[in-house]
């Protein structure tokens, strides 16, 4: 049997003051990075640049490579990227009814751990590249288990 994994693509946006922009989804109350799964005949680097303007109305290029996020429990792999604003204007829409700017040490609670995890990596130490395993439920799982 062969396995399938998902593939993943996130963009960190930093502004000048290291606040990282995030998106709050419309069909659950989590905040979240810009991005989604990886769609076929796409790379990594122009799928985060899509999710970018759909979720958020701003253009975007990726900058560099920050991280790469395995979640074997989940068949799924991550790539996070650091990118930057070309242009466009912050506009909600169906999939994001608001996009803030956050301070890392005051992000949402109800903020995507994994996600937390990666944007900390990034702060933490901004010129490394890392790869990491993910385990645990998923912030859709912990939200129907009220943890979230």
């Amino acid at each position: 049997m062969k396995t399938t994994f998902t593939i993943g693509a996130f963009g960190m946006i930093f502004d000048a003051e290291w606040r990282v922009l995030l998106c709050h989804r419309t069909d659950y109350d989590l905040w979240n990075l810009p991005g989604g799964t990886v769609e076929h005949g796409e790379s990594p680097w122009d799928a985060v640049v899509r999710e970018i303007k759909e979720e958020t109305g701003l253009d975007a290029i990726v900058s560099r490579l920050a991280g790469i996020y395995s979640k074997p429990d989940q068949n799924d792999v991550v790539f996070s990227f650091v990118c930057t604003i070309t242009g466009g204007v912050i506009t909600p829409n169906n999939e994001a009814d608001r996009i803030e700017w956050f301070a890392p040490a005051s992000l949402p609670p109800n903020t995507s751990p994994k996600q937390v995890e990666r944007i900390m990596d990034a702060v933490r130490d901004p010129n490394a590249m890392h790869m990491k395993i993910q385990t645990g439920k998923s912030s859709i799982e912990l939200i129907r288990d009220g943890r979230l």
